[in-house]
């Protein structure tokens, strides 16, 4: 047998069947998607800015600090 009869007689190949061939775009898209899925997640956790919100929520909440140290430094945080 030549090398040639033992690649198109395999079993990725039977004549009849389409092959592999739509699944490799199809799982390569899909592989992409969930890249740029999950930077855009990452980046839109990353640069929502609400922990040091919530922490001076809490801090207000414990009467650490008053109204108006609160909505001053809520101010800061926002601009």
């Amino acid at each position: 047998m030549n090398a040639m009869t033992l690649t198109a007689h395999g079993p990725w190949h039977d004549g009849d069947a389409p092959g592999w061939w739509p699944v490799f775009p199809i799982g390569f898209g899909l592989f992409w998607l969930l890249v740029l899925g999950g930077g855009f997640y990452l980046l839109s956790k990353r640069t929502k800015g609400g922990g040091a919100e919530k922490v001076l929520a809490e801090r207000y909440a414990r009467g650490e600090i008053d109204e108006e140290e609160y909505r001053e430094r809520l101010g800061v945080l926002r601009s």
